[in-house]
């Protein structure tokens, strides 16, 4: 067959039920159905078989013919049957050529040759309809196994998860250990696939070897150059690095243990760090600072870039972005290097996703006084005073800032956004690329705060459950739309994770849809494990922030990063709603 057909993962009883696992397992076997149901629709075709056997008492072999229905071939593509034809295609376009060269001179030349040609259109059209058709289950199929895949890898990195919580202490190492297993299953895969071809595959390359060599050299060569301007535009962090190792292994006192710790750090470095040139990161954020700039002179002259109106009123949000969340999008999205030249496009779309200038024109019917004199027929003069309408324009103009940081989810898929958590986590080790003195948005590098929750309080079994949950995750960078430890979290999506894997199974929902979920609690009744509501921390209604309080005035929640919180500062009790019991 064409396409390769993905394992078929087989799941215990236990994993099925499994909190942790289940929503993982029953993607993958839902999945796994859906790929046999496209397999099942290739078209068949029986082939005859010839079986030998021999007779133990006659020692006498005897042949029998055998039938059996296998999967058709997919179709060859219409590419090479246009490459298998093309001696035929060539004389036929030469000969068109030629009559066309011809054809003005005659008009019945011309109208047959016309004629002849929407003929062979239309042949070619059903050809390649037809020829469509007969690859639509082998789409199909290549489709459901894709999906398949990313199903069982998911189920797999799930289960390594709950076998090893420790390893998804950060977002760096959840993406690593996520790119491991992918890769040992892609290779898992393909090696039982290929066992058979193995020998066939070594004989056909061994002419090939010497000029593989030559470009294996010349390659490693570039790379090498390329490895070398990379730790120079970052030897802060590799010189932090080296010292952090020598100490280790002063106190290790062991070689072996040194190298490994050494190859792990370097390679944590290096996918978190951002590979793309000074130049480019500070052409990149020059170019979109200078949008915003051309976006508030506009506003700030709208009356005279837009006039006609006779007031304007104003609702405006300020302009501005932090400018790690510009450079890590824009990484994580061409998925390593890339080049201002090459990003130009991405910027424009990523700024008018991210500001909304809209203008509504109000017409309202106002009324003026005017005055009318007039004499009469006896030489008095008469003045009347009337009221006359007229239109009066108002032009409303609104500017809205999406956030930047909240952009992500729309452009990124769920890898994507691991590699974006991750270098947001870092700052792409380059803290010194937007000192914040000259990018005063600039994003800082931020530690958690831990908090040693009451011990009491941790006697119920299913508060302990939700705060193992949940310190599983302190330090991961906000993600807004993040739902899972594969993309980072926002405030309500760290909290729906940590309670669906707690005991309750309520889905992905807002912070206002958790609160509709909960029973109000008084303040004077709160206890740990209810979940705390605020409102007003950005432009929507009802609950717009969630954390879990834990006692003694502290909340966990997801802020930048996903730390403990006291609640009594100024801002949090200044837009402090409601308490809430979870059923």
């Amino acid at each position: 067959m064409i396409v390769k057909k993905e394992p078929r993962l087989k799941f215990t009883d236990e994993e099925r039920t499994d909190p942790a696992l289940k929503q993982s397992v029953k993607r993958a076997e839902k999945a796994a159905r859906k790929a046999d149901t496209a397999q099942a629709k290739i078209p068949k075709k029986t082939v005859k078989l010839k079986e030998q056997e021999i007779d133990l008492k006659t020692g006498k072999s005897k042949s029998h013919l055998k039938f059996e229905e296998i999967d058709k071939e997919k179709p060859p593509s219409l590419l090479s049957h246009k490459v298998r034809n093309a001696p035929g295609a060539m004389a036929a376009a030469r000969l068109h050529q030629k009559l066309r060269e011809t054809e003005q001179d005659n008009v019945g030349v011309e109208s047959a040759h016309k004629t002849e040609e929407a003929a062979e259109t239309g042949v070619k059209v059903i050809r390649n309809g037809y020829h469509s058709h007969k690859l639509k289950p082998y789409r199909a199929v290549a489709r459901a196994e894709h999906r398949l895949e990313k199903a069982n890898i998911n189920a797999l990195y799930q289960k390594a998860l709950q076998e090893n919580p420790q390893a998804a202490s950060n977002p760096i190492s959840r993406w690593q250990q996520k790119q491991a297993i992918k890769k040992q299953y892609v290779a898992a895969r393909y090696a039982g696939q290929n066992s058979g071809a193995a020998a066939k595959a070594a004989a056909r390359n061994t002419g090939r070897v010497a000029q593989a060599t030559g470009r294996t050299a010349k390659a490693a060569a570039e790379k090498g150059g390329q490895a070398a301007a990379f730790i120079a535009r970052h030897k802060k962090g590799f010189l932090i690095a080296i010292l952090l190792l020598m100490v280790l292994a002063m106190l290790m006192g062991s070689l072996s243990s040194c190298s490994v710790l050494f190859e792990s750090t370097i390679s944590t470095l290096a996918s978190t760090s951002y590979p793309s040139r000074d130049e480019d990161m500070l052409g990149a954020e020059a170019a979109y600072a200078a949008k915003e700039s051309d976006l508030q002179y506009e506003v700030d002259h709208y009356e005279t870039v837009h006039p006609g109106y006779d007031e304007y009123r104003y609702e405006l949000d300020d302009i501005k972005h932090d400018p790690y969340v510009l450079v890590s999008l824009i990484t994580a999205y061409f998925q390593g290097e890339w080049r201002l030249a090459q990003v130009q496009g991405f910027l424009s779309e990523i700024f008018e996703r991210q500001y909304i200038l809209t203008e509504t024109i109000e017409v309202e019917t106002r009324y003026r006084t005017e005055t009318d004199t007039w004499t009469d027929e006896e030489g008095n003069s008469h003045t009347d005073t009337y009221e006359v309408p007229y239109d009066y324009y108002i032009c409303n103009v609104k500017l809205e800032n999406f956030d930047l940081s909240h952009l992500p989810v729309y452009f990124l898929d769920e890898d994507k956004l691991g590699m974006y958590a991750a270098y947001m986590a870092t700052l792409g080790n380059r803290p010194d690329l937007f000192p914040t003195d000259q990018y005063p948005n600039a994003a800082g590098k931020q530690d958690f705060t831990d908090y040693d929750v009451p011990p009491e309080a941790l006697e119920d079994a299913t508060f302990a459950a939700m705060i193992k949950e949940a310190e599983k995750y302190l330090g991961y960078p906000y993600v807004w739309g993040g739902s899972s430890p594969s993309t980072s979290f926002d405030c309500s999506g760290f909290i729906s994770w940590v309670i669906n894997h707690s005991g309750w199974n309520v889905g992905r929902l807002t912070a206002n849809g958790l609160l509709g979920i909960c029973t109000p609690v008084s303040s004077a009744n709160v206890q740990p494990g209810d979940l705390i509501f605020f409102q007003g921390t950005y432009n929507t209604s009802g609950a717009s922030h969630v954390g879990i309080y834990v006692g003694g005035g502290m909340m966990i929640h997801c802020g930048d990063p996903i730390s403990y919180a006291s609640i009594n500062t100024s801002y949090w009790q200044s837009h402090f709603y409601t308490f809430g019991r979870l059923p």
